[in-house]
């Protein structure tokens, strides 16, 4: 059913148009939603540092995750000390609540992204549906940071920013409709919104908006282990598997699993590929008990305790195959030339710049 309406939002075909009268529904609640905004009868909430919000104008992974870690690593790089907040999609146990994540944390309670930023950037990452009230608990626990970074939120106009990354990927807007008839969460309008840099995570801009591009591939592979106890993965390990043509299952739980899939088949793995429902739990083993190798994403990996597989008696060999992500040089000084003219970026030269 995902992948169908996945396919169905990039046309304009009978499914979209069935669902059209309810986009209109849609439509009209996001307008007025917004009016209530600009008419000042709602406000964001004040925040003692600048956000920065990455996020999507459409439904499903475009690519917010890996630009959170590259907008968290530059700012780092330049001499600051930033948290993350996250809405935690997924959460199952007090879903309400306000919580840090910890290495511990079970993916379940935090939501497989958040904690897969916990464990890949280090730094204070707390969720909630209410990222304001995240913001403030983050600040509260962590008085030295000075910018937060939240993982989506770009509909979440209670959070205040002082800036955006609007993330796309090939295809664009779609159809060019709101859900549930297109992907869109809001309008593309025709030009960039307000104190915004758009990165496309694909080979050329796929919408009118001035962008800058972003580039994915393959960081090689790691043991399931190995991830957890923070190697990195290692290109000679994936050209192993390629030289012994050994047969892999490929799993990925997550929006565009075909996309995964590509890159491992283009680095010349011979791989049965499992799709899987974006945030799928592993509530069990999804694949045959008499898989020999598995690979998944790290996305997957945050679900898949060694210590899970080992009580379940599992045989099978588990490696995690992370991505490299990495945007044009030119990012950096665009997301840098939309902050405050009175926030100092201190770049890593020592150079400070407004």
């Amino acid at each position: 059913m995902e992948a169908a309406l996945q396919r169905a939002w990039l046309r304009r075909g009978p499914t979209a148009l069935a669902l059209w009268p309810l986009s209109v529904v849609f439509k009209t609640v996001v307008a007025l939603r917004r009016a209530l905004y600009r008419w000042q009868l709602l406000k964001p909430q004040a925040l003692p540092v600048p956000v920065i919000v990455v996020g999507n104008l459409i439904a499903g992974g475009a690519g917010k995750t890996p630009t959170v870690m590259a907008v968290v690593r530059h700012l780092q790089a330049c001499g600051h000390t930033p948290g993350v907040i996250s809405r935690g999609h997924g959460r199952r146990r007090d879903a309400l609540s306000v919580m840090a994540v910890l290495p511990s944390t079970p993916a379940a309670d935090a939501g497989d992204e958040p904690l897969l930023l916990r464990l890949r950037l280090g730094v204070p990452v707390f969720v909630g549906i209410d990222r304001v009230a995240a913001a403030r608990a983050a600040l509260a626990a962590h008085p030295d940071i000075d910018m937060l970074v939240s993982d989506d939120g770009l509909q979440h106009l209670r959070l205040p920013r002082a800036a955006q990354v609007v993330v796309f990927d090939e295809r664009g807007a779609g159809n060019g409709w709101l859900l549930p008839a297109g992907p869109l969460r809001e309008p593309l309008t025709p030009h960039t919104l307000p104190n915004t840099v758009v990165l496309y995570n694909a080979s050329q801009a796929s919408t009118a908006w001035p962008g800058h591009l972003a580039t994915r591939r393959l960081a090689g592979l790691v043991s399931l282990a190995d991830w957890w106890e923070g190697q990195a993965a290692k290109m000679s390990c994936l050209a192993a598997f390629v030289a012994s043509k050994t047969p892999v299952t490929a799993a990925a739980g997550i929006a565009r699993p075909e996309r995964f899939f590509d890159m491992l088949r283009a680095a010349g793995l011979a791989l049965t590929p499992l799709p899987l429902p974006d945030h799928h739990a592993y509530a069990t083993l999804p694949w045959p008990a008499d898989a020999t190798d598995v690979v998944v994403t790290e996305k997957d990996a945050v679900k898949l305790r060694t210590e899970r597989l080992a009580a379940a008696g599992a045989a099978t060999r588990v490696w995690v195959a992370p991505l490299d992500f990495s945007a044009d040089a030119a990012f950096d000084a665009a997301l840098q030339a939309v902050l405050p003219a009175h926030f100092t970026i201190r770049m890593p030269d020592g150079n400070p710049t407004a």
